[in-house]
């Protein structure tokens, strides 16, 4: 689009000025499964010291939570639970959670979350940690599914031998997930512009 917005500051803004916002900003939205496609595939060929790279390790644990029979959504915070290793290299779980935090579950958003804490009990003790911190959060109700998340999908997604399906297999799923968000203070305004 060729229009722009007029003001030099927010508080000049015009309604003029935010409808031509608002319909660049829908184009755009509509292309973040693209965007996150090409950052997924920034994680091909990158090891970090692991037995597979990054992508490949992503796959695995779709794929492991797909044929366990997870839902979509599931398996979709499954693929892009480490997305974030590129650009939190201290803390990529929230960057995973807030890419996905529009648009799947306060559970599955929670478990994505959290999952480097409760991963760690696999290896946090051979770094001088405690293996045990995941217990801070044993009332929590996605406790056990975040356990579970690890145990079967996380941490057993380390196999150069295991046959994942492909990044294309799962690109409707991640259109269909990202199709329209779930939770974000913009739905109304969403809403008001498609009318």
């Amino acid at each position: 689009m060729n229009s722009r917005a007029r003001f030099t500051h927010m508080q000049d803004g015009q309604a003029e000025d935010w409808a031509i916002i608002a319909q660049d900003f829908a184009a755009y939205a509509a292309q973040l499964p693209a965007r996150i496609l090409d950052h997924l595939r920034l994680l091909d060929g990158d090891f970090g010291g692991f037995p597979v790279d990054r992508l490949t390790h992503s796959l695995q644990t779709a794929t492991r939570a797909h044929h366990d029979g997870r839902d979509e959504e599931y398996v979709i915070c499954a693929l892009l639970h480490d997305i974030g290793d590129t650009l939190g290299s201290y803390n990529h779980p929230d960057i995973a959670a807030a890419i996905l935090k529009p648009f799947v579950s306060a559970e599955n958003h929670w478990m994505v979350e959290k999952h480097g804490i409760f991963q760690g009990y696999y290896f946090f003790h051979h770094l001088g940690m405690d293996r045990h911190l995941r217990e801070q959060f044993k009332d929590h109700p996605q406790y056990q599914a975040t356990i579970e998340f690890c145990a079967k999908y996380d941490a057993a997604a380390f196999d150069p031998d295991y046959e994942s399906l492909p990044l294309s297999f799962f690109e409707p799923m991640l259109q269909r997930v990202f199709a329209r968000p779930k939770n974000s203070i913009y739905l109304a305004a969403m809403d008001n512009t498609s009318a």
